[in-house]
């Protein structure tokens, strides 16, 4: 898992053009892939095994990717000696937007999957939506952190701060 908990990993390389490097944005997504990923399939693991309707079932995933994304830049931004108040403003600053089109997108995509709202943990599809999903959004959310770090925002944030 790269660059999870190192946010050194993925400093943004500024160009003449203001634009941040590609590598880097792969960097910040992946960054933003595993915090939404356990975030996701814990909560539609919870709310699959419980027999959870759709809606509470995603609301659920949702929610805790966005726990856990923000949770991994909250602990390093903390680590730099940064007080809570502030450390949370950076989180927010640094992964909102990311969070959100990655939950978007995957969660665009296992709703529109046939059947995959209604498979089990034990079934192919579930898992295939699932991590299908994730990578449709990884492809995605790519470029939308290229242009937020290339300008300052997103993911730069946190690099301000270290």
């Amino acid at each position: 898992m790269v660059g999870v908990m190192d946010h050194t990993a993925h400093e943004p390389e500024k160009h003449a053009h203001g634009t941040a490097s590609w590598g880097t944005a792969v960097k910040a997504t992946l960054h933003c892939l595993t915090g939404c990923l356990i975030g996701e399939i814990l909560g539609m693991a919870i709310g699959t095994s419980l027999g959870w309707a759709d809606v509470p079932t995603m609301a659920l995933a949702i929610g805790l990717a966005f726990l856990f994304g923000y949770s991994f830049t909250l602990s390093a931004v903390l680590r730099s000696g940064i007080g809570l108040k502030a450390a949370i403003r950076i989180a927010l600053a640094a992964d909102t937007v990311s969070i959100a089109v990655m939950e978007l997108v995957d969660n665009a995509i296992i709703a529109l999957t046939p059947g995959a709202m209604d498979a089990q943990l034990s079934d192919g599809l579930f898992w295939s939506a699932l991590l299908g999903g994730f990578a449709v959004a990884f492809l995605v959310t790519t470029p939308v952190n290229k242009w937020m770090i290339g300008r300052g925002k997103g993911h730069a944030v946190v690099h301000a701060h270290h």
